[in-house]
């Protein structure tokens, strides 16, 4: 029986630790969704503009830690491998957070406005936006995360080191 709630992810394993964020983006893209509606019935009501400031608060700050947990640690240490098509998987991976960035920056206006109470219109980038970090975090799970168990333990234990500095830095 449980009776405890489940704690957070283990800091000694940056695939769980990375596996959690995804869980994250699934949960803050789709809120972005659903914020849409929510403006379009209610405008920017006190729930919308608390919704706006949580989804900001992520991929503003969490979702970029993220991607350079990606492209700084983990991505180099598996392109060690030698493997194309995980490195190929890698390469295809590591350009999409570009792409990613770029809608972000399409939507993020939207979601400031809303933040500040503003009465406007969604950016029809919304559904892109959230299906394709989905789709994304999907992908890195199925092609990209299976292969870090074939990482060396100090090699874990660094990129585990450097995702905490990361979000212990001042």
């Amino acid at each position: 029986m449980k009776t405890l709630p489940p704690t957070g992810p283990r800091i000694d394993d940056p695939i769980e630790m990375l596996r959690a964020c995804h869980e994250k983006v699934r949960r803050f893209a789709t809120l972005a969704q659903r914020l849409r509606d929510h403006v379009a019935v209610h405008g920017a009501d006190a729930e919308a503009r608390s919704a706006a400031e949580a989804v900001l608060r992520y991929f503003d700050l969490a979702a970029v830690l993220h991607h350079e947990d990606e492209e700084c640690d983990l991505f180099p240490a598996l392109r060690e491998s030698g493997d194309a098509a995980l490195v190929q998987a890698i390469d295809e991976l590591h350009a999409e957070h570009e792409v990613l960035t770029q809608t972000w920056q399409r939507v993020r206006p939207w979601l400031l406005a809303v933040a500040q109470g503003g009465q406007v219109q969604a950016a029809p980038e919304v559904d892109a936006f959230a299906q394709s970090y989905c789709r994304h975090a999907d992908r890195e799970e199925a092609e990209i995360y299976p292969h870090a168990g074939l990482l060396q333990a100090e090699r874990t234990r660094a990129i585990c080191d450097a995702m905490v500095a990361r979000r212990t830095r001042p």
